[in-house]
Formats: structure tokens, C-alpha cells, sequence
């Protein structure tokens, strides 16, 4: 009972703090999709070819070997008191362009709510404790296009972005991507500019369920400003396959994160952006098995006795693919270092080419 009203408290607490404007927001879009790529450091933004590159790189959806693709991923975090979830499918109707929709839910369920546990009159009454859900969702339509210039792919995301917390407060939001990705020879090169016109919410707050009277005190007070800004951010990133055998094959990404918020953490600061280097491998055998690792999330601390030092977040993955289905699984967490608990993430994803049904006679 004591985590859920900690957690009740900390979800209404964040919603008093938007006095001012938010420039933090949507962080569930940044843990990504795909246990592949999540165990490969968050990148993809090069090598991405499935639907799945709707996250990543929409323009990578070109990249698909058949019709229609079909993903799905579950991951929890934090003790299983938070689940992650993501459902998409993409469709080639030529050989030109690509479409793809996707969704996206980042939440906390069955949350007590404690602002009805005392009356006005200060009296407890746990008959009054009704439940209630913390919930982000995203919802991506996402088109790529081959231009006339060999090996150029262009593609781009429309998102709208619902946040609800229970019958307290809920906020829409609407964003645009715009992504490339280039092939020469043996290399690939790729980029995202996500929230690329800025994405706004607009939330709308229920005072009556949010605020609490106890005697002539009020709390919780609904805040006057009710906007969040998501600022840009840039991804480039360089990919390529060697083959070390006629049956063993090595995928090596690099991808860098530009970051115009203001200066973090990161390796790399200067007064333009705060850059992010991430990197991932995939050993292969025969297109069948995969073996996937990867680092991210490299920040700078500061010790106790002044020097500074880089931490960094590795990752580990498998997968198995046969006949158009794969299973992907990663080791990962929700992007934090330090001692966050790592989570297991699986995705499911399957190609085909249509869903005719042979009959018999």
C-alpha cells in the first residue's frame, strides 16, 4: 500500500510542478522499440530495415523484404510496477514507398488513489480508495519514399501523443520526424530529426478531483500553465556488414545523439549541442541465430575527489529468425545507469507477403 501511494503521490506531485513550461517531456519516446536494437545500444538508425524502423528511422522502411511486416514488444520495469508495450505493422504497396502505423504505451496500472481517503472533515475511510492508471501513449504514421538518387531513401513520422493521469489530468500532443538513409557500396548512413517542428502538450487538469481540502488548507492546486515543449533531437549514424565467413556474418552501427536542450552529461558538450556516441554489434550464422551487444547512455560523473569519469550502460540480445518469424530478446533497462535494475525485453516480429489461405478440395 505504501509503494502505490508513493507512486500516486509522486504522479500528482509531477503534475503540480507544470507551473512552469515543461521542456522535458515525452521521455517514454526515448526508450525505443525492438529488443534487436535496444540490445545494440539504441542504435538502428542506419541499418534499420523493418517495421520497426517506424521508431527508428522511417525511412528505413524501404528496406523490407516483403509486403507486410507485424512487431510487437512487452517489457516491465521498476519491479513490474511499470510496463512498456508496442505494437506496429508496416506495408510496401510498391516497390518505392512504404507505410506503417505504430503504437506505443508507457504506464503505471492500478494506482490507489489516497485524495479520497479523507474527507472534508478529516475522517479515513478506505472505502472511498478507488483505483486509477499513469499512462503515455504515441500513436505513428509513418511513410518513406526511394527518391531518383540511387541508394536515397527519405521517410517521416505524423505522431499524436495522449497523456492521461486517471480522471486528474490528460494532455494531447502533436509531432513530425523527418529521417533519411543512404546506401553506398558496402556502407549505410542514416538520419532521424525527431520532433523536428517541436512537439507541444497541452494539458487540461480536473481541480475538482485534484485538489484536496483538508479543513481551510488546500493542496495539490491545479497550475496556471498547462504547456510541455519537447525540443529536436538529431541522430546520425554510419553502418556496415562484413562477412567472416560464408556462413558467419558481422553487423557493426555506430550512431551519435544531438541533444539542443542545453549542455548535459554526455561525452561530448559544446554550446551547439550535447552529443551522445552509442555503438552495437550483431554476429550472425547463417541468417538464423544472433548474437547482439551493445553500449549507451555514456555520461560523464564527477567523483569525490574531483576528477571526472564516463559511465556507460551495456547491453546484451539473441534472436532466432526462421521463416519469416523472429524472436528477439535483450538485456537491458529503461536508459538510466548506476542501480537500475535491468529488464528482460522480448519482440516478436513476422514478415509475409500476403494472408491467402490455399484451399483444398
Amino acid at each position: 500500500m505504501r509503494k502505490y501511494a508513493l507512486i500516486a503521490f509522486c504522479s500528482l506531485f509531477a503534475i503540480s510542478t507544470y507551473s512552469q513550461t515543461a521542456k522535458y517531456s515525452n521521455d517514454f519516446l526515448n526508450i525505443g522499440v525492438g529488443a534487436r536494437w535496444l540490445a545494440m545500444g539504441s542504435t538502428g538508425v542506419a541499418y534499420s530495415a523493418d517495421v520497426e524502423s517506424a521508431y527508428w528511422n522511417p525511412a528505413g522502411l524501404n528496406g523490407m523484404e516483403r509486403t507486410w511486416e507485424v512487431g510487437g514488444m512487452h517489457a516491465s520495469y521498476f519491479a513490474g510496477m511499470a510496463s512498456y508495450n508496442h505494437m506496429g505493422v508496416a506495408h510496401r504497396p510498391d516497390t518505392s514507398s512504404a507505410l506503417a502505423f505504430t503504437a506505443i504505451r508507457f504506464g503505471v496500472d492500478d494506482i490507489p488513489n489516497t485524495t479520497d481517503l479523507v474527507d472534508a472533515d478529516g475522517n479515513f475511510s478506505y472505502d472511498r480508495l478507488k483505483l486509477f492508471s499513469v499512462a503515455d501513449y504515441a500513436f505513428l504514421l509513418s511513410y518513406a519514399r526511394k527518391l531518383p538518387i540511387q541508394g536515397l531513401s527519405v521517410g517521416g513520422n505524423a505522431k499524436i501523443i495522449y497523456r492521461n493521469v486517471g480522471k486528474f489530468a490528460n494532455a494531447w500532443g502533436f509531432g513530425v520526424d523527418i529521417a533519411a538513409q543512404y546506401k553506398r557500396s558496402n556502407w549505410l548512413f542514416g538520419a532521424n530529426f525527431r520532433d523536428v517542428t517541436t512537439t507541444l502538450n497541452i494539458w487540461s487538469f480536473n481541480s475538482e478531483e485534484l485538489e484536496i481540502t483538508v479543513g481551510d488548507s488546500t493542496f495539490n492546486r491545479a497550475p496556471d500553465n498547462s504547456l510541455e515543449i519537447t525540443p529536436p533531437q538529431l541522430t546520425l549514424g554510419v553502418a556496415r556488414a562484413f562477412n567472416l565467413s560464408e556462413k558467419i556474418q558481422l553487423l557493426a552501427e555506430f550512431n551519435g545523439a544531438f541533444h539542443f536542450d542545453g549542455k548535459r552529461n554526455t561525452p561530448i558538450t559544446t554550446s551547439f549541442a550535447s552529443i551522445e556516441p552509442r555503438l552495437g554489434i550483431e554476429l550472425s550464422y547463417i541468417d538464423l541465430l544472433f548474437v547482439r551487444a551493445g553500449i549507451n547512455n555514456l555520461q560523464k560523473v564527477r567523483e569525490f575527489d574531483n576528477n571526472t569519469s564516463v559511465i556507460l550502460q551495456p547491453n546484451l540480445g539473441l534472436g532466432i529468425k526462421f521463416k519469416g518469424i523472429t524472436l528477439d530478446y535483450a538485456l537491458t533497462n529503461v536508459g538510466n545507469v548506476g542501480f537500475s535494475r535491468y529488464s528482460n525485453i522480448f519482440s516478436l516480429r513476422w514478415e509475409f507477403n500476403s494472408l491467402r489461405i490455399k484451399r483444398t478440395e
